[in-house]
């Protein structure tokens, strides 16, 4: 687990803790991800990144130990637990969670299984419909779900097990107030994919926000890169999640 302290915090307060959850299947926190944390800093949050099951950089046995949608995500909220019992300035009562796409799903699962936890989340770009995703990506993406350490079988093979693992069919769960981001260039996570969690939220008849854009500039990115553009809308997010989490140094 990552923690990321503001410099400028009173000892005698407590601030909103953010659990920022890093993207890929396989991957790990890094400087790509980190003007994005000193963002979250600059606004009085203190964070914490885990480096849940199946991230990179801590050898093959730990690599393989990956549960797609299950045990990762189980990693997550263990972060943010510890955060919440072992860093004194946490308030508890104020944690968000935020990440993008397989960082968004994350986000998900974390609110979905665990609402009562989680004050506000963003997901961005999330991961959504595993059954989609196979079908429009290709066959080497597809063997790395199937390998016998991942999910073990094809979507063909065993469909119920891939919905499991999909956000887009637990819409029903949703509990926490919940912004996300998408666009219809993106590269990497489909717009249908995100779409389709969007029309699962509405057809529940879930209260969230959602912005769709046009080809942004960016693609899977467009909101992380570093350009006036993708922070202003970063920054939507930003203003949604101070609604419920106040980071105290968060300007209007």
């Amino acid at each position: 687990i990552y923690t990321f302290i503001p410099k400028k915090i009173d000892a005698n307060e407590t601030y909103p803790l953010m659990v920022y959850v890093h993207g890929g299947v396989h991957a790990n926190l890094s400087s790509k991800d980190y003007h994005i944390i000193e963002e979250l800093l600059d606004q009085g949050y203190i964070v914490v990144s885990p480096e849940y099951r199946g991230s990179t950089g801590y050898g093959e046995q730990y690599y393989k130990l990956i549960d797609y949608g299950g045990l990762e995500i189980e990693d997550t909220f263990a972060a943010r637990n510890w955060a919440v019992e072992n860093l004194e300035h946490v308030d508890a009562e104020r944690v968000g969670i935020m990440g993008w796409s397989h960082g968004g799903m994350h986000t998900l699962f974390n609110i979905f299984n665990y609402p009562e936890s989680y004050l506000a989340a963003f997901a961005g770009v999330p991961v959504s419909d595993l059954l989609a995703r196979m079908a429009y990506k290709g066959e080497g993406y597809r063997k790395l779900f199937s390998a016998d350490y991942h999910i073990g079988k094809t979507a063909v093979e065993d469909p119920q097990e891939y919905k499991k693992r999909s956000p887009v069919w637990h819409a029903n769960k949703l509990q926490t107030p919940l912004r996300i981001h998408t666009t219809t260039n993106d590269e990497d996570v489909n717009v249908l994919e995100v779409e389709n969690l969007i029309n699962a939220l509405k057809a529940e008849g879930k209260d969230f926000e959602y912005e769709i854009y046009e080809n942004a500039p960016g693609g899977h990115v467009f909101d992380r890169i570093d350009t006036k553009e993708a922070k202003d809308i970063r920054f939507k997010a930003y203003d949604f999640l101070a609604k419920y989490l106040n980071p105290p140094f968060k300007k209007d």
